[in-house]
């Protein structure tokens, strides 16, 4: 079923006729009422939330007209152009809890990336993770097999622009062709951390930095709880 909701709060909102507000909300009422949750009530949302490992959710509750409303939204993941989050700039690489940015791949993706670069595909933005899995922050699928590890600071004195959602996942449009050229990758290297030969242009990545700026990357006081189409964050 989460993957359902995914998909709705992601890319599905109008097919299923659904009222989204431009931060990217929509009435849990009305989400209930879709054929698609007929087996789903309020509890099971929270519930669901709750124990969302990846932060893919927002759940919070307003007040209309003296009567408690909530409204849930999928953190980042997008494809609907008029949806805007409300997005932490990354003006320095040091802006970024544990001051990685990397995207997790397959051997067979790796072979477009490397010659085109990472692209954000029919999504509003590039997924980035802060960290590999079991680096203890919201990471890419454990399918991965090729890490592609992004100097954010190369990028960003190049025009780039970044950001973190929510949920701590670094977010970039790419250039104006909507792709992140290869000459930003700073290491690229299999998950057993392997370098790719011409790719190790930097030491390898300390895999429990992460763990230090867990609580950093994470931050939310109401109920929350990355999937990138190419294995990157989900």
């Amino acid at each position: 079923m989460s993957k359902t909701l995914t998909w709705v709060l992601r890319h599905g909102s109008q097919a299923e006729g659904l009222a989204m507000r431009p931060d990217g909300y929509v009435r849990v009422d009305d989400l209930l009422k879709i054929p698609k949750m007929h087996e789903v009530d309020l509890e099971k949302i929270q519930d669901m939330v709750k124990k969302d490992a990846k932060g893919r959710f927002h759940l919070k509750s307003e007040t209309a007209d003296g009567n408690e409303v909530w409204w849930i939204r999928a953190n980042q993941g997008h494809s609907m152009k008029e949806v805007k989050l409300e997005l932490q700039p990354v003006q320095s690489v040091s802006d970024i809890p544990t001051g990685i940015a990397v995207h997790g791949t397959t051997r067979e993706a790796w072979q477009i990336i490397r010659e085109q670069g990472l692209s954000k595909m029919a999504r509003n933005h590039i997924h980035l993770a802060q960290g590999v899995p079991g680096s203890g922050v919201i990471s890419m699928r454990q399918s991965s097999q090729i890490l592609v590890y992004v100097d954010v600071q190369k990028a960003l004195d190049a025009g780039i622009k970044f950001s973190l959602s929510s949920n701590g996942v670094v977010l970039t449009e790419g250039d104006e062709r909507g792709f992140l050229s290869p000459e930003y990758f700073a290491r690229v290297e299999t998950v057993k951390g392997d370098a790719l030969p011409g790719w190790d242009h930097t030491p390898a990545i300390p895999r429990t930095q992460a763990k230090q700026s867990k609580k950093k990357a994470g931050k939310a006081k109401e109920v929350t709880a990355v999937t990138d189409e190419s294995s990157g964050v989900a």
